[in-house]
């Protein structure tokens, strides 16, 4: 299959995502030379996370996107994942030549501020104006504020407490879908639901922990970006975490496929699930370990 077939059978947004990343945050067609970021949010009912290529102006450190929904008269899903959970990475086009990613935490503007934004981005983009056209709705205007640890080392302590945290939710979470995988594998069916709908709450359950993995690993690499530049001794470590970030990502994305197929329920469709989920998560508690022994002095101070 050539790129052009494969490229056909994505959705808009993902090939602009695709664009965007392959040409350091540039890509073409009614977009092109507009200065575009890439937002991942978690879906507020899944936590999934979503990714939306968005227009911003640059505010400062602030970045400003807008939630137009190019005037259709709902606001997009993406602003109401961040008003869930404001934690939002960006990506952008850098110096260094390729797209990165950056930890920020998203606020919405109100009242004078808002306005006084909009209308600015309305000049500078007189399309904006055309979206405000076609809608009642008051469109949205949102700050993202990159993480910036500086010499801020009561909140470097903070995010390493949140890593251990996060890492101890997901290995409670695995344990606990493990003993579900094996209680049903051995005929502990307590409640006497049917095997197919036993075998799809323990699909569910897997999509669940693996989402709330990609999404723990988006934040990462978002948050290492401050990393790098507050604890510089500490690139060679990062750049090896962002590597075992993307083995990560596509072993998830093939058990995803796996998830998607169907599970019929018989014994061998929950042998199938469990192999997968064993392969998807080999080595992770190391990816873990390593994690906290290399970053953790560093955040601890």
């Amino acid at each position: 299959m050539s790129e052009q077939q494969a490229d056909s059978g994505l959705s808009w947004n993902e090939r602009v995502i695709k664009e965007f990343r392959a040409n350091n945050g540039r890509v073409g067609g009614m977009f092109e030379g507009a200065p575009m970021v890439l937002l991942t949010t978690m879906g507020r009912k899944t936590g999934k996370p979503h990714t939306n290529p968005a227009i911003y102006y640059k505010d400062g450190d602030r970045y400003l996107v807008f939630a137009s929904n190019a005037g259709r008269d709902k606001n997009p899903d993406w602003y109401h994942n961040l008003l869930e959970s404001p934690q939002v990475t960006l990506e952008i086009g850098t110096e260094e030549g390729a797209a990165k990613p950056f930890a920020t935490r998203a606020e919405e503007l109100k009242g004078e501020e808002r306005d006084r934004y909009w209308e600015l981005q309305c000049t500078l983009d007189p399309g904006f104006r055309d979206y405000e056209s076609k809608t009642d709705r008051k469109i949205p205007v949102v700050a993202l504020q990159p993480l910036d640890l500086g010499g801020d080392n009561e909140r470097s302590r903070m995010i390493g407490q949140q890593l251990i945290k996060h890492h101890s939710d997901l290995r409670g979470e695995l344990a606990r879908l493990r003993t579900a995988i094996e209680q049903a594998l051995g005929g502990d069916n307590t409640d006497a639901r049917p095997a197919v709908e036993l075998t799809e709450q323990l699909r569910a359950r897997c999509l669940t922990y693996c989402y709330g993995l990609q999404m723990h690993h988006i934040r990462e690499d978002g948050s290492f970006s401050a990393f790098e530049v507050r604890y510089p001794h500490l690139v060679p470590a990062i750049t090896k975490l962002r590597e075992q970030h993307h083995v990560v990502e596509t072993a998830l994305a093939e058990f995803e496929e796996v998830l998607d197929e169907g599970l019929s329920g018989d014994g061998g469709d929950l042998e199938r699930l469990r192999g997968e989920l064993d392969r998807v998560v080999a080595g992770l508690e190391a990816h873990f370990a390593y994690e906290e022994e290399t970053l953790l002095p560093a955040l601890e101070g």
